[in-house]
């Protein structure tokens, strides 16, 4: 990886694995749309998550999301990309599809914040993976450029997401996740 002016991680599946029952917070979710008297769009959480804005229940469904990821990052088991991480030799960044700051919360845990020169989540930037944005940004912090950086994930939205913002990638482990 030494080819690369910086090199940035996903979270979730690659540097930690974050202690989120994704069903709950699907359900939970679900809550918030009935509570409303809202139609849900479907029973998939990053539909609702999607479709939130649409109706009026975007701060809602975000923050419901969020402390459900806040508190699975809290308990987090590290995985083996986060000793990859301490060794880099660039600048490293992180960027999640989750909130900033579960991945705040989840690098201050493993003691690998120190070593993160910037971290951008789902509620950084205005777009979240697949779009590039998100990833640029978190390029941008590094002070790179998109050529000359490494996007490091464990599904194939991190692939897509690096693909669109021109950046090379590599799977964790032996390939794609699913999420």
């Amino acid at each position: 990886m030494t080819a690369y002016d910086a090199v940035v991680y996903d979270l979730d599946g690659t540097l930690v694995d974050l202690d989120v029952d994704w069903d709950a917070v699907a359900r939970d979710v679900l809550e918030v749309y009935e509570s409303a008297g809202i139609e849900p769009p479907s029973r998939e959480l990053w539909d609702l998550l999607g479709a939130a804005s649409d109706v009026g229940l975007a701060e809602e469904v975000e923050s419901t999301i969020a402390a459900h990821e806040r508190d699975g990052a809290e308990t987090a088991p590290r995985l083996a990309h986060a000793d990859e991480l301490l060794e880099q030799g660039v600048p490293v960044g992180v960027c999640s599809l989750n909130c900033e700051g579960a991945c705040r919360i989840a690098l201050e845990r493993h003691d690998l914040s120190g070593a993160v020169e910037a971290v951008v989540g789902r509620d950084t930037v205005a777009t979240q993976k697949p779009d590039p944005e998100p990833l640029l940004e978190t390029v941008r912090k590094l002070e790179a450029e998109p050529e000359r950086a490494l996007f490091v994930g464990d599904s194939d939205r991190d692939r897509l997401t690096a693909e669109r913002a021109g950046v090379a990638f590599e799977f964790v482990g032996d390939g794609p996740s699913g999420v």
